[in-house]
């Protein structure tokens, strides 16, 4: 095999309170064609311009930890993706590169390596599982280390859920955004967070969306990244007034989503309006739920 072509999907993690466990992918799309040949990167549409060129980029980290796993000798490749994810705007842009470049690189390796390997390499290069199991998998995941290996199931979703995205011009870095994180939680911000994570997959899989209001809500990470996120008051506000289920952070930022289950156009306007007056540039988009992963389309 001299050439793969994969597709992989845009996700959302942490969903409020599953801070670094939780994600869910959307039907959102990277393409990826791996050829072997003389070392080129080549990227169109979101990111152009702005994701490495040479071996920083994580594609290329995909791709050679395949290869490491697999025990083979890494050949050369040219790279070509092209790209719908929003580059560091918080839709794990990121993992698709790492779990598009596993998959390939376990395909042109002649390794074949099933999910759970892609899986414990991915999240052992991203460090959290929250955006590569659903990049994986599709659906929604829950991902734990079990102090050995990663371990990730799936969160039953009712059907027709939506995400409406207000995905701002600007760029916000995963490491700064972590940075800005407190080294210590009170208990009492610990147990406002484990009751909310434990009602968010109750009222997913339950069909309780009544409850997504309450469930989405969060104490250890989004008070802080949000204040660094022009509008996100006025625009949370906006998208529950517009019918939003439950609205928060995508990631870390600064994109924010709003699941919705019907009224997905006022949800949109209601965003966008907020935005507007607030100043902040931005597109409003409605996505559906990806129930399904990265996936081959083309070899040769």
């Amino acid at each position: 095999m001299k050439s793969v072509t994969v597709i992989v999907p845009a996700t959302s993690a942490n969903l409020g309170p599953g801070f670094d466990c939780i994600g869910m992918a959307l039907d959102l799309w990277n393409e990826l064609t791996v050829t072997e040949g003389d070392f080129n990167i080549e990227t169109k549409g979101e990111g152009h311009g702005d994701i490495p060129s040479d071996s920083r980029n994580l594609i290329v980290t995909g791709v050679e930890a395949a290869f490491l796993e697999s025990g083979k000798k890494l050949p050369k490749f040219s790279y070509e993706s092209t790209n719908k994810i929003p580059y560091s705007r918080g839709l794990g842009s990121s993992s698709a590169a790492i779990v598009s470049g596993l998959l390939a690189g376990s395909l042109l390796s002649g390794a074949n390596l099933d999910n759970e390997t892609i899986l414990r390499l991915a999240a052992d290069i991203e460090g959290h599982p929250d955006n590569v199991a659903p990049a994986i998998y599709g659906g929604c995941r829950i991902g734990v280390h079990d102090g050995n290996t990663w371990i990730t199931d799936c969160i039953d979703l009712p059907k027709n859920l939506n995400a409406v995205l207000f995905i701002p011009k600007f760029y916000i870095d995963t490491h700064q955004s972590r940075a800005a994180l407190p080294d210590h939680i009170s208990r009492a911000d610990v147990v406002y967070n484990l009751g909310r994570v434990a009602l968010l997959v109750n009222s997913l899989s339950s069909n309780h969306l009544n409850l997504l209001e309450t469930a989405t809500e969060d104490k250890i990470h989004q008070p802080f990244r949000s204040a660094n996120i022009p509008g996100y008051r006025a625009i949370t506000r906006a998208a529950k007034k517009g019918g939003a289920l439950g609205v928060f952070l995508s990631g870390s930022g600064p994109t924010i989503l709003g699941l919705t289950h019907g009224r997905e156009i006022t949800v949109e306007y209601e965003m966008a309006e907020a935005a507007r007056l607030a100043r902040v540039e931005g597109e409003c988009i409605t996505v559906p739920i990806s129930y399904k992963g990265v996936a081959v389309v083309k070899k040769s």
